[in-house]
């Protein structure tokens, strides 16, 4: 990297557009080495399905099982060229180890001592945030959708209104895939709600609150739940499926529909983008192009699309290309695959309408994971802007300001930030 673009990659602040931080598991006191790995994308390698919830209240709330050298082996030894694993151990020895040799057999017990005192400290969040050069972070806090992030984590965060758990609100005990239910939620909010014409105004009075709520945008998060080709709305097939436990599937989908749009109008309305996961989750459904209709039915609703759709990067940049509604949230991306993202930038950054259109989050649930992540953005970055420097691609200064841009300018203008 050219040391012009290599200070102004490694300086710039961060606007963080994606974490899941949340006080149940980042402020958690009782945190060890193994728990790290449990919490983290490198759990992904041999126990959880992506498809299956990242966490519920009873996984969080499990005991904190001790770290031994047997418990870490299926990460550190037989994962250990996964991308994810990488990733967490080079942010947690950066910042608990005392070598260059990694998590070891001779230097685990260590590091996990280190991970249990400095998360003992009340202040080790906030350090590790602002070590690694962020300045804002936007969470999604899949264990309380209306969460509002201040209070608990400091008034550097914002959040986004995760939408999922209302698209299934048919009846009060039908919940999405993390447990929570979109009338429970609302009745928290002091709504009543005897009628499906109760339960859509109620929605409207939420999405209208998201400001006051420091809630900055919606998260649509489907792709864990369900197909995401969603169909023109159908509002009588939907009240179908009011007050029903379990309603038919063609009332159950109408239902997720209709309230899904309606979300996609509201944040028109309340000048809201909409976060939307895609790729990954369950496969058969969270093709990019799945969306297509959604997103032409609302041209005036910004879309934030996530993870670069990975593995269906280049459906995504064409989509980016012909939908000028459509802006790309980089994160998770180089976390799955470094070689991948660079490969997907090159060709963002020649296909992509303007420089305003890409931002970056880490989604990561714990400090260290969220400060390798960034760490390694910045570098993968900063490779693909020195090879568009070398190649002749790009001049300096232009590579430098899409740099700060990527990294934070583009994401305070999107969001409106102060």
């Amino acid at each position: 990297m050219s040391e012009a673009i290599r200070q102004v990659v490694n300086s710039s602040g961060v606007i963080d557009v994606h974490e899941h931080h949340m006080p149940e598991i980042t402020l958690s006191r009782d945190v060890n080495l193994l728990k790290l790995f449990q919490q983290s994308y490198a759990a992904w390698t041999h126990n959880v399905s992506p498809s299956e919830p990242k966490a519920t209240h009873e996984v969080v709330s499990a005991a904190t099982v001790p770290t031994t050298w047997e418990a870490l082996t299926p990460y550190l030894e037989n994962s250990s060229s996964n991308a994810f694993v990488t990733n967490l151990v080079r942010g947690v020895v950066d910042l608990h180890g005392s070598s260059d040799f990694g998590i070891t057999r001779e230097t685990w017990e260590a590091i996990d001592e280190s991970v249990r005192s400095r998360h003992r400290e009340t202040t080790w969040t906030s350090e590790i945030v602002k070590r690694a050069g962020i300045q804002r972070v936007i969470t999604d806090s899949y264990l309380d959708p209306i969460f509002e992030p201040r209070a608990a984590l400091g008034a550097n965060y914002d959040a986004v209104l995760r939408i999922n758990a209302f698209a299934f609100g048919w009846h009060p005990e039908s919940r999405d895939h993390n447990g929570n239910s979109g009338q429970t939620l609302l009745k928290r909010l002091g709504h009543q709600l005897n009628t499906f014409d109760d339960y859509c105004d109620a929605i409207r009075e939420l999405v209208k609150g998201c400001r006051g709520r420091n809630q900055v945008a919606l998260k649509n998060a489907l792709a864990y739940d369900r197909d995401l080709n969603f169909d023109e709305p159908d509002e009588q097939l939907a009240r179908a499926a009011w007050g029903q436990i379990s309603p038919p599937g063609p009332a159950r989908k109408a239902f997720s529909d209709y309230i899904v749009d309606l979300f996609c109008k509201l944040a028109a309305d309340f000048d809201l983008p909409v976060q939307t996961h895609l790729g990954t989750a369950i496969l058969r459904g969270s093709h990019p192009l799945r969306i297509a209709g959604l997103i032409e039915r609302h041209p005036k609703t910004r879309f934030l699309l996530m993870h670069l759709a990975y593995p269906w990067s280049r459906d995504l940049l064409g989509m980016a290309f012909i939908y000028r509604n459509v802006w790309l949230d980089l994160c998770w991306s180089f976390l799955l695959s470094p070689s991948h993202f660079k490969l997907a930038l090159h060709e963002a950054i020649e296909v992509l309408p303007d420089n305003s259109r890409m931002m970056i989050g880490g989604d990561c649930q714990h400090v260290e994971e969220s400060f390798a992540a960034i760490q390694s953005a910045r570098r993968l970055i900063g490779d693909v802007l020195e090879e568009k420097v070398a190649c002749g691609y790009l001049r300096n200064g232009a590579a430098e300001r899409l740099a700060t841009n990527i990294l934070a300018e583009n994401a305070r203008k999107f969001f409106g930030l102060s």
